[in-house]
C-alpha cells in the first residue's frame, strides 16, 4: 500500500485533491510544502501532493523554488481541483457578521475573498496561517468572534457552522497540484486523463536581446502549444532567471528532442521536470 503525503492538516484544499484522487493508500498530513517534500526525497513516504498554481493568486512560488533549488523530483500527475472558499466560524458563534473581528486561513485564500472582506467584514484582522485547514483547526479551539476561510470538508473535520458559503470573488476558481514521487509506478489516480502536459526548466546563457525570442521560437516552428511560461529567479545574483515551460502534449524522442538540441546549440540549459497526465477533478 502506498503511502501518501499532503499539505495539511486535514480539511484542506490539498488533502480534497488526494481523497479526490486516490482510492486507498495511507495518507500523512504535514504542516509545511517542504516538509512534504522532503518526506518523498528522503523516502519517508511514497507519494507527495503539493499546490503548484492557483487560477487567481498565480504559482505558488514556494512548492517550485523548492523542487528545483532544494529536492528535485519528477512530477508524474497533476490533479485540477475547484476551489470553493466559505466562511466558517465556531460552532459556538451567535452573532452576526459584525461581531466577528478577526479571520484566519492561508495568505492565498484570504487574497482569493478579498472583496468580500472589503465589503462585509474591512475591520476584521486578517490573520495568515500555513493552510485552510490549520486555520480552521485554530478557528474550531478559539473563541466565538474568530472565523476562518475554508472549503466544507474543513467544516466537517473542525465541527465548524458554514456562516457564508461561496465568498470568492471568482466563481471560476482552480487550483492544480503537483504528484511527486521517485517511483511513477507507484501514482495510481483514480481518474481519467483529460489531458497530457510537459514541464521543462530552461536557463539562457546570458542576459543578450533575443534570448527569449530565440527560446520561444524553437517551440513555435514546431506548433508545440505552450500553456504557461514563468521566470524565476536562479538565487545566484540579480538578473539571472530561469524559466519554467509547460507545453500541452506529452514527451516524445522527435519534436522535444528537437528543441532540447536547438536550445542547447543556443548556450541554453534545458531539463525536463515531469511529462505527465492531468485529471481535472469535479468535486
Amino acid at each position: 500500500m502506498e503511502s501518501i503525503g499532503y499539505l495539511g492538516p486535514k480539511g484542506t484544499f490539498t488533502k480534497l485533491a488526494v481523497d479526490s484522487a486516490f482510492n486507498g493508500g495511507e495518507k500523512f498530513s504535514f504542516e509545511t510544502i517542504p516538509e512534504c517534500i522532503d518526506a518523498v526525497g528522503n523516502g519517508q513516504i511514497d507519494i507527495g501532493v503539493v499546490p503548484l498554481e492557483n487560477a487567481i493568486e498565480g504559482t505558488v512560488q514556494l512548492t517550485v523554488d523548492y523542487l528545483v533549488h532544494q529536492v528535485r523530483l519528477p512530477i508524474f500527475a497533476e490533479i485540477v481541483v475547484p476551489i470553493q472558499q466559505h466562511l466558517l466560524v465556531n460552532s459556538e458563534f451567535t452573532g452576526d457578521m459584525d461581531d466577528i473581528t478577526e479571520i484566519h486561513s492561508h495568505s492565498h485564500a484570504i487574497a482569493q475573498c478579498h472583496q468580500f472582506i472589503h465589503s462585509f467584514l474591512p475591520d476584521a484582522k486578517l490573520n495568515f496561517t500555513t493552510s485552510t485547514g490549520s486555520a480552521a483547526e485554530l478557528v474550531s479551539h478559539g473563541n466565538a468572534n474568530m472565523a476562518a476561510i475554508g472549503n466544507k470538508l474543513a467544516a466537517q473535520e473542525y465541527g465548524l457552522q458554514l456562516w457564508k458559503e461561496n465568498i470568492h470573488d471568482y466563481p471560476n476558481n482552480h487550483t492544480r497540484f503537483a504528484v511527486i514521487a521517485k517511483d511513477e509506478n507507484l501514482v495510481r489516480i483514480n481518474h481519467e486523463v483529460d489531458a497530457e502536459k510537459t514541464s521543462m526548466l530552461i536557463t539562457l546563457p546570458s542576459d543578450y536581446a533575443g534570448a527569449l525570442y530565440q527560446v520561444l521560437a524553437a517551440f513555435a516552428w514546431r506548433k508545440m502549444n505552450l500553456s504557461k511560461i514563468e521566470s524565476r529567479p536562479m538565487k545566484t545574483g540579480l538578473g539571472n532567471y530561469f524559466f519554467i515551460v509547460d507545453v500541452n502534449q506529452p514527451y516524445d524522442d522527435v519534436l522535444f528532442t528537437g528543441v532540447k538540441a536547438e536550445l542547447e546549440a543556443l548556450g541554453c540549459k534545458v531539463q525536463v521536470l515531469g511529462t505527465y497526465p492531468v485529471y481535472e477533478m469535479n468535486l
